[in-house]
């Protein structure tokens, strides 16, 4: 999730600024979630896994009764470029270091629900187009995980799960807010030599991911390391290997920086 220059008085998800109320034109409906079975075989763990996960599974912060600062985030999982060879992969986007929040950081596609989006799923579609150029046209919707709730920021934020049906183009489509749109192979996540835990200033140890140049954690190491174990793609992992982000990095993603987003998508018992 990111925040747009151009785009005054919009909000983008938990890492964003706040967007106001205006109306925005209504996008289309909510689709219908396509069944399992239409999946790759490969897939079809992720959807099951979504349709009986637990919140507490996902993360130790539960979203209030009411209220809370809507918002979803887009896990397009595709079946990798052919001319590639690195099989499944999912989608992943920078933001640009020029960012008032989260400079320089990983993220899923993705921000806060407006009042035209039918609900999280055309908020995810619509962000996800708006970031990256995605055509909503190529992908299909199967599932949602529950909600998880960052409470430094009030926001309650729903990872949409997708499947690309067919590849169209994607590439950041304001470099001022993405730097770079990125398809990571799901073989690349999993690779032990890739996982890695990062240390928080705050001392807590939340996971990492060390792939195609990026250190990938917070909000979306912790969401992509419930999906593999979910999934049944974890492998085992040497979970003494700690990193730390370069004093640069550090002090552009704190700009913004918000603690509780270490550990929203650990689960309640690590």
């Amino acid at each position: 999730m990111t925040e747009t220059s151009h785009r005054s008085a919009h909000t983008h998800g938990p890492d964003g600024p706040d967007r106001d109320d205006r109306t925005t034109p209504a996008g289309p409906a909510e689709p219908a979630f396509i069944p399992a079975e239409d999946l790759p075989g490969w897939l079809r763990p992720v959807a099951e896994a979504a349709r009986t996960v637990r919140p507490e599974q996902l993360s130790r912060f539960l979203p209030p009764a009411e209220g809370g600062r809507q918002s979803a985030v887009l896990v397009l999982f595709g079946e990798g470029p052919p001319e590639s060879g690195d099989g499944p992969d999912v989608l992943l986007l920078q933001r640009a270091k020029t960012l008032r929040s989260h400079a320089g950081q990983p993220a899923f596609p993705g921000g806060a629900i407006d009042p035209g989006d039918t609900g999280p799923v055309a908020a995810a579609l619509r962000e996800a187009n708006e970031e990256t150029g995605l055509d909503p046209s190529c992908v299909r919707v199967f599932g949602t995980l529950p909600p998880l709730y960052i409470p430094v920021s009030n926001f309650v934020v729903t990872p949409v799960l997708a499947w690309w049906r067919e590849a169209c183009p994607v590439a950041p489509v304001d470099p001022a807010e993405v730097a770079r749109v990125v398809r990571v192979p799901i073989g690349d996540l999993a690779d032990p030599r890739n996982r890695a835990r990062l240390k928080h200033p705050s001392g807590h140890l939340g996971p990492a991911f060390l792939v195609d140049g990026m250190v990938v954690w917070g909000f979306t190491a912790g969401l992509l390391d419930r999906t593999l174990s979910l999934a049944g793609w974890e492998r085992p992992w040497d979970h003494a290997n700690e990193v730390e982000l370069s004093e640069a990095e550090w002090r552009l993603a704190r700009r913004g920086y918000d603690p509780y987003e270490e550990t929203a998508a650990d689960p309640a018992d690590s």
